[in-house]
């Protein structure tokens, strides 16, 4: 990887250069919207959205490779999103399986551990679950960056996940219900072992979190950007972070101003 100011735009640098490196954010999460809209207003079909789509991915996870920063999150796959038409969620499966493929050593060799949160086994194809599987194994004694793909993830099936597996040990006499607490609840979710995201974007100027990280996702700063997602790269990520370096995050205190 390049180090932050080579080869770099003049634009790059001067956003680079108004960076707070100790008000940098630990775990960003985003929302990737866009892909659809992106391709139609080309006269594409959804299919090279979802293509240009997956270069953003890995456009943002060189940036944060680069800005040093430890956690990344992205929302893949929806469990809504089962609703589109069969022919494009196909198509996706098959480019996360490519890209597991294709990326995979390039993953390892940049030290990044890959983690995969939402109902694995439940209709994903077997030959997607198994490289799932890999590249989690693979990677998981990396710690430069631990990034996580939301598929087939839903945050209130992740919440109600948690709460079937609090009720069982409740029922077999191992967790007293008095003693449940934010923090081991948090143990149940899928995220267990994740630090909460700080800052949260997401792309193609939506104002909603679409059942993303609902619980993890209470005290984040959210920001919007009508840039659709195929179009996110480096500077986007910058302007964002430092949209998150201007905000006093308070977690439901007030300042000393009133």
């Amino acid at each position: 990887m390049s180090t932050l100011t080579q080869n770099v735009s003049s634009e790059e640098q001067h956003l680079l250069a108004q960076l707070n490196r100790e008000r940098m954010p630990t775990h960003i999460a985003i929302i990737m919207d866009g892909n659809g809209r992106w391709a139609k207003e080309r006269g594409l079909s959804v299919h090279h959205g979802h293509q240009a789509g997956r270069e953003a991915v890995k456009r943002t996870l060189e940036a944060c490779l680069q800005l040093e920063i430890p956690y990344l999150t992205v929302y893949a796959f929806s469990t809504e999103n089962w609703r589109r038409p069969a022919s494009e969620v196909n198509f996706l499966m098959k480019l996360l399986e490519q890209a597991i493929e294709e990326e995979l050593d390039e993953l390892k060799q940049n030290g990044v551990r890959v983690r995969v949160i939402g109902r694995l086994n439940d209709q994903l194809p077997a030959s997607l679950v198994q490289k799932v599987h890999r590249v989690i194994e693979e990677t998981q004694h990396n710690r430069r960056l631990t990034f996580t793909v939301a598929l087939n993830y839903g945050g209130r099936a992740e919440i109600i996940d948690a709460a079937r597996k609090l009720a069982a040990e409740a029922a077999a006499g191992r967790l007293d219900p008095r003693s449940i607490t934010e923090e081991n609840f948090h143990e149940f979710l899928y995220t267990n072992g994740t630090p909460d995201p700080d800052l949260v974007i997401r792309t193609g100027g939506e104002m909603r979190l679409s059942n993303f990280l609902l619980w993890q996702l209470a005290y984040a700063e959210f920001i919007s950007t009508p840039i659709y997602w195929p179009d996110f790269d480096k500077k986007e990520l910058l302007r964002a972070i430092l949209e998150y370096q201007r905000r006093e995050r308070r977690f439901g205190g007030r300042n000393g101003s009133y």
